[in-house]
Formats: C-alpha cells, structure tokens, sequence
C-alpha cells in the first residue's frame, strides 16, 4: 500500500497506521494493569458465589493473557487505532459477562462498571461509551440467561476488600494517563505556535510576526522615549539568480542571506523575511548612525560570501534604514520610511545602503 493512498480520503494510511500503533501501546500498560487488578475484583465475587474451577481459569485468561492479545491484535490490524477500538469494546463486553457471572454482587459489580465507563469515556467520549455499555448490557444479558439469572447483591468482605485495588490503581493510572498526553499536546501546542512565527525557507520570523514586533518596539519607543531603528534588506537581481540556477539554487542564497543576518546582528535584534527576497530589521536602541554601521557591515558581508557553494554563486543587497521619528504616527508609516530609502538605494545603482532621515527620534 502507498503512502500517498487516503483512508475516507483524509488521511495517508500509513500515517494512520502509526497513530493507531501509538494509541494501541499507549492503552497496553492501562489495560494490564486495569484486567490484573480488575481480576481481583472479579475473583472476589467469584469466591463469594462459589464458582467452579472453569471460571477462574477464564478469568485467568481474560485478566492475565487477553491483555498481550489485544496488543498483537491491534498491531495486526490494516487499522490499528480501529482494531485497538475493537478491543476496548471486548474489554466492556467481557466485564458485563462478568458482573452477571458474579450474580450482580454489588460492591465489585460498581467498581467494574464505573472504572470501565471512565476509561472508555477518556478514550472515545459519549457515543463511544454508549456502544460499549450496550456491549455491556448484551453479554451480561446473555450470561444471566444461561447461567438463570441469579442474583447475588449482598457483597461480603472478601468482595469489597478485593474491589479496592481496582478502586484506587485504576483512576490513578487513567489520571496519569491523560496527564502524559495533556502535557504531550502542551508540548506540541508550543511547538505549533513557534513555528508559526517561523518563515519555514529562511528560519527567521515571518512578516506578520515581525511587523508584530516592529509595533511592539514602536509602542516601547514611544513609551520610554528611546531611540530604535528599521531596516530593510532586498537581494540585488534575485530573479536572474533564479533564471541562471534554478530556485533550489535561489532558495540556498536567502538561507545563506538569512545566516549571515543571524552572524551579524546583534542578540536583541530582530530580523524576518518581508516577502519573497526581502528582508526586514528591528534595531532596537540605535540611533540612525548606528543603523547605518550595521545595514553597512551586512551589505559587505553579503558581498563577500558565496551564498551557494556548489556552483560559487554570488550574491549582493541593497538595504534602506530608517530611525524612528516624530513624524512616524504608526508602526507601517516607519516601515515605508525604511522601504523608501531601500528604493533609493536601489534606484541608485544597488549593492548600497541608504537612510531615510527625515524627523527627529522620538
């Protein structure tokens, strides 16, 4: 089966498969510890109702050998996370039977019943725990019918104290269960949320982030009064680059652009990709001397770097600063100042950097 073939047309089945692998070993532990310790509950109402010898033995393999089945199952399955389904609907058919077997005795029978609705509930939701409890209803239907329908409410000491294990291991391994995953989805929520401040080719801020923090440091300016800086950065004739070499090659040069941004600067500016092969800067603290020194040591950087070594490709910039002025009213009237200067520079030969002074520093 391909990798590109889709399951309801969604999904490539083989990431499917992998996900159905990690929900199946995720519900591995839980269940052998919830059959092992829901074993003794069982038993405890077995011992009072007096089974014979057969029954335990199928408790045995319910509690202690069904567990590693489900889990080759499930790993078998086309489907893993549907056959791992499968199984956690066996787990509540098999804990119907067994409360019937145990003639309803109340104690373990309510205990069983409620840590199985938790766990299914946890795992599907409503409609989920719905389909399991009718699975519930129908094998404990079917095994009070043959076994007469005999009733054994009053739950003696054995039964409750055999219940307690399960009463107290099983929420606590649930619990920690959706913990993990809580904390795995935290994790990937933080992750997600970097990346969606990344520019993926360039690894530097996206545009609408760094115009997020041109504002920021627009609205600390005019706050505390402190001197600031924009700078724009453009790659002299990118598209022959691209005609000549091809855009692998033209993707390998604004990488290469992005480092040397990242080598140059200092730790608490901050740069991203504005849109194609321009770039932008927020300088914070530097006065318009200043923003010239750093747009003229990156300009000479650039110049003097092979951006693609393979083919020994070369590239230019030229770059338009602008420090933050009384006339700037908003963070994109500072930007187009920035912009208008990298316009002059590039109207003036390229390979260059030019000011945009007009104003005096907030």
């Amino acid at each position: 089966m391909h990798g590109t073939e889709t399951h309801d047309g969604e999904r490539p089945l083989e990431r499917m498969a992998e996900e159905g692998l990690r929900f199946a070993r995720r519900m591995y532990l839980p269940r052998m510890l919830g059959l092992g310790v829901g074993t003794l509950a069982v038993g405890g109402g077995l011992w009072e109702a007096q089974a014979p010898l057969w029954a335990w033995l199928l408790l045995a393999l319910n509690g202690f050998v069904w567990p590693h089945v489900a889990y080759r199952i499930a790993r078998a399955s086309r489907d893993p996370y549907r056959g791992e389904l499968h199984n956690l609907m066996f787990d509540s058919a098999c804990g119907g039977a067994w409360v019937a077997a145990i003639g309803f005795n109340l104690v373990p029978s309510a205990v069983l019943l409620s840590m199985l609705a938790m766990d299914k509930a946890a795992v599907g939701g409503v409609r989920f725990l719905a389909r399991c409890l009718n699975a519930q209803i129908a094998t404990a239907a079917l095994v009070a019918l043959i076994d007469g329908f005999w009733l054994h409410l009053d739950s003696g000491f054995v039964a409750v104290v055999a219940s307690l294990p399960l009463l107290f291991a099983y929420p606590a391994t649930v619990g920690y269960t959706a913990y993990r995953l809580a904390r795995r989805v935290r994790q990937q929520n933080d992750v997600l949320a970097t990346l969606s401040t990344i520019d993926g080719l360039t690894r530097l801020m996206n545009r609408t982030h760094w115009e997020q923090a041109v504002a920021t440091e627009f609205q600390r300016c005019r706050r505390i009064g402190h001197s600031s800086a924009v700078l724009m950065l453009d790659v002299d004739h990118f598209k022959a680059v691209n005609d000549a070499h091809g855009h692998q090659v033209g993707d390998e040069a604004l990488r290469a652009v992005a480092a040397i941004l990242r080598d140059t600067l200092r730790l608490h500016d901050i740069a991203g990709r504005y849109g194609g092969e321009e770039f932008g800067v927020v300088l914070p603290g530097i006065e318009a001397s200043g923003a010239a020194a750093i747009a003229e040591r990156i300009r000479k950087k650039i110049e003097s770097s092979v951006v693609e070594p393979r083919r020994g490709v070369r590239v230019t910039a030229s770059i338009g600063y602008a420090a933050l002025g009384l006339d700037d009213h908003d963070p994109g009237a500072w930007i187009a100042r920035a912009d208008r200067a990298l316009y002059a520079a590039k109207a003036a030969g390229r390979n260059r950097a030019m000011g945009h002074e007009i104003g005096v520093r907030a």
